[in-house]
């Protein structure tokens, strides 16, 4: 069994807002060679970092965003960089980059030239704002894209300031989409012959990905107010347990609730008639889900998550990540791999593929790229450069 994108050849020019777009489709089969500056991609000194000792060679954000890759050292300013590129271009199909927008055209290795060289090839842009548009130079990161893209604004509760969702979400759902853009790219490609321009945009990739929020401004006018862990529509609400917290349904099959939090003695005021009428509990949702965390803490989340599945209640524990490392679904779906680090001499577990399919398969884990370290396999094998060439190119910072 075969990846589904083996055969394609994918030159990644991306720093951390894009580097899963091109893991994602390594994973799938394709051929990445990952293209840093001679000393390394900046990417490298993110952390945390193996052993908590900052080193290029060991930032375990880097490891995680570039497994299955190839790794290469090439400087695109030079040049005789150029013209290593655009050797690479005419055998790649996909070029994945995250330069400022109009940077590559300034070096002379603008869409136009690239298609000149290819035209089969699938140019792919992820910046801040996209290509075009009043803020397009400007620069951007993760927390400018939840700001700019009012992600922000409904994170946190109504008397705190607007938070930020943990990790680089908008980095990874501008990978998503990317991903999907490439894709289709390549089946329209299967018709044209043709490559296409793809722009993605991190504060477009945040804007599509707020719910219900964008919709419910533009049909009610509504602004959402921040509600800290209860959603939007009072559906759902996370509650403090013995040992941890879940995911809680305050107002699903209520008279059953009740009757249990009664049978322990627990149910307070909620027995009263009055909050059979859902109106009514929705005018005082505040102090049911008072009442309500007073009876879940005398529980565990196992307790209320194993009796509240065969009373049909759709809650769920809120699983630490050592919790989610043993989650016993995870395992038997062999999620969890491992990724052999024969310069640390072991190997690293990793978050693996969230999909199976029956007639491809994904059957090699490589770790990240050392830096540099298949130079001599693309630049001597594939392009013929000989060795006192590489040795000359290196002396003058090329590669």
């Amino acid at each position: 069994m075969k990846g589904f994108l083996e055969g394609i050849q994918i030159l990644d020019l991306t720093d951390e807002k894009a580097s899963f777009c091109s893991k994602l489709l390594a994973d799938l089969g394709a051929r990445v060679i990952k293209i840093e500056i001679p000393g390394g991609d900046p990417s490298r000194r993110i952390g945390p970092f193996w052993g908590d000792c900052p080193n290029p060679e060991k930032s375990l954000f880097f490891y995680y965003h570039n497994t299955n890759k190839m790794g290469i050292t090439l400087n695109l300013e030079h040049e005789e960089g150029k013209g290593i590129f655009l050797r690479l271009v005419k055998k790649a199909d996909i070029v994945i980059e995250t330069f400022s927008p109009g940077h590559l055209k300034r070096i002379d290795l603008g869409f136009d030239v690239l298609s000149r060289e290819n035209p089969k090839l699938i140019l792919v842009s992820v910046t801040g704002f996209g290509q075009n548009g009043p803020r397009s130079q400007y620069k951007s990161c993760d927390i400018v894209a939840s700001a700019f893209g009012g992600q922000m604004y409904v994170n946190g509760s109504s008397s705190s300031p607007p938070l930020k969702a943990f990790g680089e979400q908008s980095y990874y759902t501008a990978s998503l989409f990317a991903a999907i853009g490439i894709l289709l790219a390549l089946r329209k490609r299967t018709q044209s012959g043709k490559g296409e321009h793809i722009d993605i945009s991190l504060q477009e990739s945040v804007v599509s990905t707020l719910d219900h929020v964008m919709i419910r401004y533009f049909y009610e006018k509504v602004v959402p107010k921040r509600q800290g862990s209860l959603y939007w529509n009072n559906s759902f609400c996370i509650l403090p347990c013995k040992d941890g917290h879940i995911l809680f349904t305050p107002f699903q099959q209520w008279e059953t609730l009740v009757e249990w939090m009664d049978n322990q003695g627990m149910a307070e005021d909620l027995k009263d008639e009055k909050y059979l009428e859902e109106e009514y509990r929705l005018q005082h949702v505040d102090h049911i889900i008072e009442v309500l965390k007073r009876w879940t803490k005398n529980h565990s989340t196992d307790e209320l998550f194993e009796k509240g599945q065969l009373m049909r209640f759709s809650w769920a524990p809120v699983n630490s990540p050592e919790e989610v490392s043993h989650n016993p679904q995870l395992k038997a779906r062999g999620f969890f791999i491992d990724v052999e680090h024969p310069e640390l001499c072991r190997s690293i577990y990793y978050p693996g593929a969230p999909y199976k399919i029956n007639r491809a398969s994904i059957d090699r884990w490589e770790r990240a790229p050392l830096i540099g370290e298949d130079n001599l396999q693309v630049y001597q094998k594939e392009l013929g450069i000989s060795q006192e060439e590489l040795k000359r190119l290196a002396s003058l910072n090329v590669i």
